[in-house]
């Protein structure tokens, strides 16, 4: 059944260009996003409470300064270029604030027809017996906060990651959050506070590197940064001698001045240390999507906790097996998530208009999920150490293999969106990878830069 009216649910990128290619190219009778924020932009938006606001809130993992590493080819929406930042050549990756610009410029239209509500909070979204569409329940922010229900026919859930923090299981953890000495990525703001603070950093991806390098001009030296293998050449970042990179931490200890001792793996003992950074990442939880079971009762979608973790039960990373008017976009991590989202939901736009075929039972549409947790298991059975971004909800080197597929069945249903969407190619895939190459070179002339500035 072709739905008629589609909710999408969220305002960042992915849901930003679902709303757009649901309206343009699926043509159907309404679609809306909402998003609970005051604004679009997902996490991009560093929002500026207003004080008194007694609305809640729901902050971004940005920080002020923050510098992305994807160049602007890979983040612009089809039809939709996005403007290259002034600082180019010598600094050509959009910064926090451009990005959010570019975002808020392409669902300026949608925001001024009414197509997207803002300070709208989804609390559920429940699955209504005999095909009857979903019905939804939030939080309207605009009115209070007063409680309302709507029945979609379909539902794009385009959220789920950065509310889900990641924590490492390290013996005497719990102890430091609870006395706020061991703090997640997602709360970093910048270095400002932490002056002479002797600092622990974990891990050495792009947050983990940031906040490092932020802290190594004002913290005491070393910054100690606690990794498992050298940093992936996807994560550039400078050589730094007051960065101190070190064995994973076994367990932490807290002193009776509330100065955390760190035990390493190679046994070396870190005593005094003020603060513990964890840049450990996020996780899709989408609890509140609830689903009807065998005896249809509403069971939530992340119950029984799918293992290995993940969105369980998607056809192509995208339509619910067991209720296809049910969708995700960009519910895996990609090295282009805007190219990504802008290519599933298109996909999606032409399979809920029945112009691209997919499986029509539920069993056949659960063979993606099951081939490619099989695939992904036989792979990491032949490394050692394996990294936790190696896993279902990370597209990874499946990336290209991937997209390409899922613009084969767009472009057959409408050739004339070749050109239109991006390319997915061997060649493509080697300018991406060259792209960090160039983050590197920017990185040393920003330090360059900054130098002769001060």
């Amino acid at each position: 059944m072709t739905p008629k009216r589609i909710l999408v649910i969220g305002g960042g990128p992915a849901g930003l260009v679902s709303l757009r290619n649901l309206t343009d190219r699926g043509q159907f009778e309404r679609v809306e996003l909402v998003e609970r924020r005051d604004d679009v932009g997902g996490v991009w938006y560093l929002d500026d409470p207003k004080e008194g606001d007694t609305k809640p809130r729901w902050p971004s993992p940005a920080y002020p300064g923050l510098v992305g590493n994807v160049l602007p080819e890979f983040l612009s929406f089809s039809h939709f270029p996005f403007p290259e930042p002034p600082s180019t050549p010598h600094q050509p990756f959009p910064t926090l604030v451009e990005t959010y610009h570019y975002l808020r410029a392409f669902a300026d239209p949608y925001l001024k027809s009414g197509h997207i509500r803002l300070n709208t909070e989804i609390t559920s979204v429940d699955e209504l017996p005999d095909g009857g569409g979903w019905n939804v329940s939030f939080n309207d922010w605009n009115a209070g906060g007063k409680a309302r229900q709507e029945t979609w026919d379909a539902v794009v859930v385009a959220i789920g990651w950065h509310d889900n923090l990641v924590w490492p299981t390290t013996e005497g953890l719990d102890e430091l959050k609870a006395r706020n000495l061991a703090i997640h990525a997602k709360r970093w703001r910048g270095a400002k506070g932490y002056e002479g603070k002797r600092a622990l950093v974990i891990g050495n991806a792009n947050s983990s590197n940031d906040i490092a390098a932020q802290l190594a001009p004002v913290a005491q030296v070393p910054v100690y940064r606690s990794i498992r293998r050298p940093s992936f050449p996807r994560f550039p970042n400078l050589p730094d001698e007051r960065i101190k990179d070190v064995a994973p931490v076994i367990k932490y200890a807290l002193d009776q001045d509330d100065k955390v001792t760190a035990t390493l793996k190679d046994g070396t003992i870190i005593s005094d240390i003020d603060i513990v950074f964890v840049g450990t990442g996020y996780k899709p939880y989408p609890e509140f999507v609830h689903l009807l079971n065998d005896t249809k009762e509403l069971q939530s979608l992340m119950t029984p906790p799918p293992t290995p973790h993940r969105i369980p039960s998607l056809y192509r990373y995208i339509l619910n097996a067991h209720n296809p008017t049910l969708a995700f976009t960009c519910s895996a991590l990609s090295y282009t998530p805007f190219t990504i989202g802008d290519l599933q939901s298109t996909w999606l736009a032409l399979a809920w208009r029945g112009e691209i075929a997919y499986p029509q039972t539920v069993e056949e549409r659960l063979v993606f999920e099951r081939e490619r947790l099989e695939a992904i298991a036989q792979w990491v059975a032949t490394l050692d150490n394996p990294s936790t971004l190696f896993v279902y909800g990370v597209l990874g080197p499946y990336e290209e293999e991937y997209a390409i597929k899922l613009k084969e069945d767009v472009v057959k249903a409408r050739p004339e969106l070749k050109n239109v969407l991006p390319e997915w190619s061997e060649a493509r895939t080697k300018h991406r990878e060259a792209m960090y190459a160039v983050r590197f070179k920017s990185l040393e002339w920003t330090r360059d830069h900054n130098k002769v500035e001060h």
